[in-house]
Order: C-alpha cells, then sequence, then structure tokens
C-alpha cells in the first residue's frame, strides 16, 4: 500500500494543478476582447510649439479599421483632420491638419470582440497656430460716390420790375389794357366834321349865287 499512495498523490496534485490553471485563465478571456490605448505622439497633456505633421496613437492590439473612427478637433471647434488615418499594426497615424493656436482633441472609438466600443480622447495644445488674416482694403473702405452729370437746378429768379425814365418802378397793373381812343382824339375829329361841313355849304351858296 506504500507506493499505491504516492501514486493517488500525484493524480490529485496533477487535477488541483489543471484546475488551478484553468481558474486562472477563466478571468483573463474577457480582458482580452478590450483594447486600450498605450501611448500617443504628441502625448496627452503635451504642450507642443511646433505642429507635427500627423498624430499617432499606440494601442494595446491590433485596431480593426473596419470599427475604428478617429477624429481631430481644434479652437472653435474646427476639424483638424487632413486626410484619412493609415494602420500599420497597433499604430495609427492621422495627417494633421493645425489651425489656432490652442486646444486640440484627438478622439477614438474602437470596436471589441464582446460588441462594446472603446471610446478615448488625447489631449495636447499647440502654441502657436495660423495667423489671423488682415482685413480686405475692399470690405472696409466705402465705395467712391460717381460725380452726376446732371447740373444742379437753380432757382429762378424773379423778373425784374419796369422802371420809368427816373428809375422808380412802375407797377405792371398801372399799364392801360383798354383798346379806345383818347378823349382828345374824339374832340379833334369832331372839329375837322365841322370844318369840312362849312367848306361844303359856303361852296354850295356861292353856286347858288352864280346862278
Amino acid at each position: 500500500m506504500g507506493g499505491r499512495f504516492p501514486r493517488v498523490a500525484r493524480t490529485w496534485l496533477v487535477v488541483l494543478g489543471v484546475s488551478l490553471g484553468v481558474s486562472l485563465a477563466l478571468p483573463a478571456a474577457p480582458a482580452a476582447a478590450h483594447n486600450s490605448l498605450t501611448g500617443s505622439d504628441p502625448a496627452n497633456g503635451a504642450r507642443i510649439a511646433t505642429a507635427p505633421e500627423r498624430v499617432e496613437l499606440r494601442f494595446l492590439a491590433k485596431p480593426n479599421p473596419g470599427t475604428t473612427k478617429i477624429t481631430i478637433t481644434g479652437p472653435d471647434n474646427v476639424a483638424a483632420l487632413d486626410g484619412e488615418p493609415t494602420f500599420s499594426g497597433t499604430r495609427v497615424r492621422i495627417p494633421f491638419a493645425p489651425g489656432k493656436a490652442g486646444l486640440y482633441i484627438v478622439g477614438y472609438q474602437l470596436g471589441s470582440a464582446d460588441g462594446h466600443p472603446i471610446k478615448g480622447e488625447v489631449r495636447f495644445t499647440l502654441t502657436t497656430g495660423t495667423p489671423a488674416e488682415p482685413p480686405s482694403p475692399s470690405a472696409t473702405a466705402p465705395e467712391p460716390v460717381p460725380p452726376s452729370d446732371a447740373p444742379s437746378a437753380a432757382a429762378p429768379s424773379p423778373a425784374a420790375p419796369a422802371t420809368d425814365g427816373g428809375g422808380s418802378a412802375v407797377p405792371a397793373s398801372s399799364e392801360s389794357t383798354d383798346g379806345g381812343p383818347p378823349g382828345w382824339l374824339w374832340a379833334l375829329g369832331g372839329g375837322v366834321l365841322l370844318l369840312v361841313a362849312a367848306a361844303v355849304g359856303f361852296t354850295v351858296r356861292r353856286r347858288r349865287a352864280g346862278t
């Protein structure tokens, strides 16, 4: 019986070892289904004066290009992507289009084996940026007003009043408007008619006396 006991003990030790190995492996299976970020360039929280040509993200496992989404936004929520990301193993490189100086946020979303997406972000500050464009001169200069071709209308001057020989003004209402002859002309015509009648009568009387 002495030789049989060691064999039973060895059997139980093997069973315990296998069980322990399985128990240690089971918790690790769900954890392996989730990917995670291991580093970036620029680093999270970095302050840089020179903008890089691209932003690089490094992950624990190889990300799937079909289920990976990456965005870069700068100040004023302006997109700072300059093309599509490229995948190389566990690294993803995104062309960077810097704008104004300020905070830039790199957001990423990864697919996972259990169907739960993994989201995260990397933040860095660009201390120098593109200078502001000067205002266009045409936008600030007032438009010239073209000169008018039409002469300005001058107010008509009032007609000068008529004056007599002495320079005194003669009212227009003082001019005669009736067309009849004056009284002295009637008197002169009557006298002429009387003289003609007297001459005719004298001549008739002389002719009668001669016959």
